[in-house]
């Protein structure tokens, strides 16, 4: 399971490891723009990126930002949290944000990951699907959603939730890795 883990917090683990910048007016901070975030998904799509966890780590920092300090402190206090194994207080403080921003999707995407952990792949699956519906572009929601298609013994939507990731996030090894895990679990390469 704690492979597995490994993939659903394929964008959480990123965030973690880097200082969130102060949380600011959305509206006002460039760093999360729509615009800068788009900037960020083109850059992120290119063949030839070699520091492509620079843009990653960028990405991730720009849709953890919500645009309200409480909202980022929940945040945080969320992963933290989940980085102590302390998945029952992450599940409160994240479900706190979720109630208290609804339309915030990376609050979804880091509640599924705690469900995740907490063994509760229903209400994972359910926020990872909410977390998309706000970001299409959340290649760590498809590939957690991948993860859980995967376990579950639907390995063809896994793998069509991987691809959508890849589409996004081309270099990520263990997205890769789990493209070639689910392609070999469905007979091989189509060729």
């Amino acid at each position: 399971m704690r492979v597995l883990t490994l993939c659903l917090n394929l964008a959480v683990a990123s965030a973690l490891v880097t200082t969130p910048a102060p949380a600011q007016d959305a509206a006002r901070d460039p760093a999360t723009t729509g615009e800068h975030v788009a900037q960020l998904l083109e850059r992120l799509a290119r063949e030839d990126l070699e520091h492509w966890h620079r843009i990653e780590r960028d990405l991730v920092n720009a849709w953890s930002q919500s645009g309200s300090a409480t909202m980022d402190l929940l945040l945080e206090r969320g992963r933290a949290a989940l980085a102590e194994g302390e998945t029952e207080a992450a599940i409160e403080h994240l479900t706190a944000l979720t109630d208290h921003a609804p339309g915030f999707a990376e609050g979804w995407h880091s509640r599924a990951t705690a469900y995740f952990e907490a063994g509760l792949i229903g209400p994972a699956l359910a926020d990872l699907e909410r977390a998309l519906a706000l970001n299409p572009d959340h290649f760590g929601a498809l590939t957690g959603i991948g993860t859980i298609m995967e376990q579950t013994g639907h390995p063809d939507r896994a793998l069509r939730a991987y691809e959508a990731a890849q589409a996004i996030h081309p270099h990520h090894p263990r997205i890769e890795a789990a493209l070639v895990r689910v392609t070999h679990a469905l007979g091989g390469w189509d060729i």
